[in-house]
Formats: C-alpha cells, structure tokens, sequence
C-alpha cells in the first residue's frame, strides 16, 4: 500500500473553447503527492487550477491527461473504489431543498452503496450540531447549518480522504471554530485532510503541508514551516516615546511604514541587513523608542512571493 493518501502524475486539463473562445489549459502537467494522515492546504489565486483539480479527484470532471490515483486506487483502473475513498465537501451550497439532513444524508449514503445497518447519519448529524433540526427541510436551514450538513455529506460513506473547498467561506466565528475542531477529531482518526482557503491563516494553523498553484502549475510543495523559511524577510515594529511626523530617512534595504496607531513598522531581510542597522539608523533619526519587537514573515508574504515570482518568470 502506498504512503500517499492521493499520487498525481502528470496531470492535465484543458477545456475546450465556445462561441470564439479559445481553449484553456487549466492544469499543465501537475505532480502531487499527499501524505496519508496529513492535514494538506492546496493554495492559490483565483483560477489558479485549485476547482479544476479537485473536480478531477471527485471524479466530476474528466482530465485530459495523466494518472491520479487515490488510497492506492488507480482513477481510470479502479474509478469506483477511488472515488468511494473520498469526500469532498464543496464551496457551492448545493443542497435539495425539499430533503430534511438526516434525509439528505440517507440519501447520499444510499448513492454510495453504505448498507443500512451501517449508515451512521444520526451521529453525522450530532458531530456537524444539527440534531435539532435532523427533520426540518434544507431550505429552512441558515447559510452556517446548510455548510453543516454539506460537511456531513461529505461523511457519510466513511472516506480515507476528505477534500473540504473553502469550507469557511462566509461563516461566523462560531462556525469556523466548530469545523476545525471537527476537521481536527477526525484527523487525528486518520482521516486525510487536503484543504483550500482564501484565509492564508487558517492553512499556516491548521496545514502540516502546503502546495501552492498558480496558473495551474505548482510553484511550490512544502511543510508549511519550511515555506515560512524560504523567506528571510522581518518587520521591526518600534513604538516611539513620542509622535513620529516624518518618516526617518531612507536606508538600503529598509522599507519603513507609520502605522495609524502610531507605531513605526521597519520591513527588512536578515541577509542583507542586520537588526542593529536598522536600530542604529533609527537612532540617528533622532527617535526614542519605548518598545520595540521584531515579525517574521507569514504564509501570506510566502505565497505572494511565490505566485509574483512565477508570473514574472512567465512575461
């Protein structure tokens, strides 16, 4: 059995163009693997290739070229046993409106052949928080609760893999809290978890792997620390004794920004520039500093760089 919860090799998509429009590669020969176990973030802007591939996986979408396998399940050889062995929970809340949850979800187990005696809808039902409202019709359900029973759609044929699509897309806080912890239970059940999420700090809690696409092409594939590592980037943000008017003068490569709150935030990299410089040219300013501390970069700077470095390297 292989390590890898999900092996793609070579993957391609291309969708033909309509009415004049010209075709468009969507995926360009990606090779992916997933560790079983791991909780992945699948990163990138918009149109990047993200929908298209998991589309793929989910066995929506046909590809055009090359091998994705699934919990050692070959998609073209295998496709009923690839398919059974994941989940996806999508960012579209497409529910039928006339179907209770515990409905929707003896419904959608039935579509995947989970004998009766095995079905668990009314404990899916109790994990997503929707015992309550187990007989009420979908379309009664808040935009929260109908993400809810998606996630327990997503459950109900006891999949290896679960793919959740921007699942806190527009939800409250109390929501967002419920997810992870529930994203969090089962993982640490051995549930493979690849995620997608506009909200960069979200993937660099709760990702132990990170893959970001880009014009449908990964640009990078790492532990979410090690990306962090790739940049040396720091931000000293220093708190004067009294009000700064002017910025202080320029200094080789320091980028020095004046917070609303008053805060002066001095952005350098560490191989370029040590901490005492910036310190020393702070000085020379003529500021008095009360507080000081220094930032390291996060996923957000990361993944900016990244995406800005490939579309340079494409023009």
């Amino acid at each position: 059995m292989s390590e890898f919860a999900i092996e793609l090799k070579g993957l391609e998509k291309t969708y033909r163009g309509v009415r004049r429009q010209p075709e468009k590669q969507a995926l360009k020969g990606v090779d992916l693997t997933v560790p079983r176990g791991a909780v992945f973030g699948l990163l990138g802007p918009n149109g990047a290739g993200k929908s298209t591939l998991i589309n793929i996986l989910a066995g929506l979408v046909t590809k055009t070229a090359g091998q994705v396998t699934i919990w050692g399940f070959d998609q073209d050889r295998n496709p009923r046993q690839s398919r059974a062995a994941i989940g996806v929970m999508p960012q579209e809340l497409n529910l039928d409106p006339f179907f209770t949850p515990r409905g929707a979800l003896e419904v959608q187990a039935g579509l995947y052949g989970v004998p009766k005696s095995l079905r668990r809808s009314d404990d899916i039902l109790a994990m997503v928080g929707l015992t309550d409202k187990a007989d009420a019709y979908a379309r009664s359900l808040s935009g929260g609760m109908r993400r809810r029973l998606l996630l327990g759609k997503a459950l109900v044929h006891h999949p290896h893999v679960l793919v959740l699509d921007e699942p806190t897309a527009g939800v409250d806080i109390e929501l967002r809290q419920m997810l992870w912890a529930n994203v969090r239970k089962l993982n640490r059940n051995g549930m493979t978890i690849i995620l997608t999420t506009h909200y960069l700090e979200e993937a660099q809690e709760m990702c132990d792997e990170i893959a970001i696409v880009d014009q449908g092409q990964v640009v990078a594939r790492d532990s979410t620390a090690n990306l962090l590592g790739r940049l040396d980037a720091r931000s000293m943000v220093i708190l004067p004794e009294t009000p700064i008017r002017d910025l202080p003068p320029d200094v080789d490569g320091v980028e020095a920004q004046l917070r609303a709150d008053g805060a002066l935030v001095l952005r350098y990299r560490s191989r370029q520039t040590s901490a005492d410089q910036v310190l020393s040219a702070v000085r020379r300013a003529g500021i008095t500093i009360r507080d000081v501390r220094t930032e390291e970069a996060d996923l957000e700077d990361v993944f900016l760089a990244l995406t800005r470095s490939h579309a340079d390297n494409r023009t």
